[in-house]
């Protein structure tokens, strides 16, 4: 049963429990005690006690039906308080419990107690230009340290110790100076592009659900790349076979390839490793769950399956390698390359110059059966 005037009005009998006998002289038992009270003299005092006990009941309702409700700061701190100035017996009153007065009542405490820093003696802070020049001599001379910085800054006038040198070249980012020598991983590979190849493992699935390993080379100076053939069981010999491969087509090169970089897979083997170490290059494994470093095999890798294998069905080995072979000849010899300016990895013969196509004669060559196209201009 629900309490009273909460019932549900649109039921017929949601009121009939107000006219039972027992309830009935419990309502005039109390109708009679109010007029009782009001009778005794309709002071100040006694309508004040009648407010609270109705304010006291109404709140006890609101418990009942309403959610905790969010108290601001205001409000914590008048409750603490008033918690401070009435007697403990009345704390029922409170809609919180007395151990969260408590609680409030030594936060307002501590906060009084806790003053704020007052200007006084210190380092003072360091003019904003000032801080912009310690950041760039640091960035243009790697192997300076804060001695060395806070020397330079001497012979132009400024002084400035060096423990703050030292402080802001850590908030930036820059650290110390031995931290600072040698090139990252992006420049060193950026630097030794034209000697680097790198390659990486990745598997088609066939319309019939056979798993297909495929290895990928990928030369970082000229973008070009290289396709073994697919296979189910990518073994020690088969893994070797690939490395032969490709120093074999690397042979007319006018440059040695001086760093592989492989990751960690069990696929390579050690005879996979000794291929590439005859011919003089150095082999490079990857660290452990660092695919970044190995970033351009991945990336290429991306794109073949978003440019080509996501995009079609695979049926076997067979078709698996002629598509490959159709693709890898796209792009090295006619896709457009962001990192070569807009270049192509094998351009083709020179010709007389640059001259103006005549947009009406543009044709198209379809590859992969219309799924990529290529443009080239035809003869006026």
């Amino acid at each position: 049963m629900l309490p009273v005037g909460v019932q549900n009005r649109d039921s017929p009998r949601s009121w009939c429990f107000l006219y039972h006998p027992s309830m009935l002289f419990v309502l005039s038992m109390f109708v009679r005690m109010l007029a009782r009270l009001l009778a005794s003299g309709r002071s100040e005092t006694r309508t004040q006690e009648l407010e609270i006990v109705v304010l006291r009941h109404q709140l006890r309702v609101l418990r009942r039906k309403t959610r905790r409700p969010k108290l601001r700061a205001l409000d914590r701190m008048l409750l603490s308080v008033s918690s401070r100035a009435l007697p403990r017996e009345r704390w029922a009153s409170f809609m919180v419990t007395p151990a969260t007065l408590l609680r409030w009542h030594r936060e307002l405490v501590r906060k009084k107690w806790t003053y704020g820093r007052a200007a006084g003696p210190g380092r003072p802070p360091i003019d904003p230009e000032i801080r912009e020049l310690i950041v760039r001599l640091a960035r243009e001379n790697p192997r300076w340290g804060a001695v060395r910085i806070q020397g330079e800054l001497r012979k132009l006038g400024i002084s400035v110790g060096a423990t703050t040198i030292r402080m802001l070249l850590r908030r930036t980012g820059l650290g110390p100076a031995p931290r600072r020598t040698g090139p990252s991983w992006s420049e060193f590979l950026r630097a030794q592009a034209a000697g680097i190849v790198a390659t990486d493992f990745f598997t088609v699935e066939t319309i019939w659900l056979r798993t297909l390993y495929v290895l990928v080379f990928i030369e970082l100076g000229t973008r070009r790349i290289f396709l073994s053939s697919s296979t189910d069981r990518p073994g020690s010999a088969w893994v070797t076979q690939q490395a032969r491969n490709l120093s074999m087509d690397l042979e007319d090169r006018s440059w040695s390839v001086r760093f592989l970089i492989r990751d960690r897979d069990s696929k390579f083997s050690s005879s996979f490793d000794e291929v590439f170490r005859s011919e003089g290059t150095r082999v490079i494994v990857t660290p452990i769950r660092a695919p970044n470093a190995n970033a351009y095999a991945e990336r290429v890798i991306g794109t073949l399956r978003s440019e080509c294998l996501d995009r079609m069905l695979i049926f076997g080995p067979p078709h698996l390698d002629r598509v490959l072979r159709d693709y890898a000849a796209h792009y090295n010899l006619r896709r457009p390359h962001r990192s070569l300016g807009l270049a192509v990895p094998v351009p083709a013969a020179p010709g007389p110059g640059h001259v103006p196509t005549d947009p009406r004669h543009v044709g198209r060559t379809d590859v992969l059966g219309g799924l990529i196209h290529e443009y080239e201009a035809l003869a006026a």
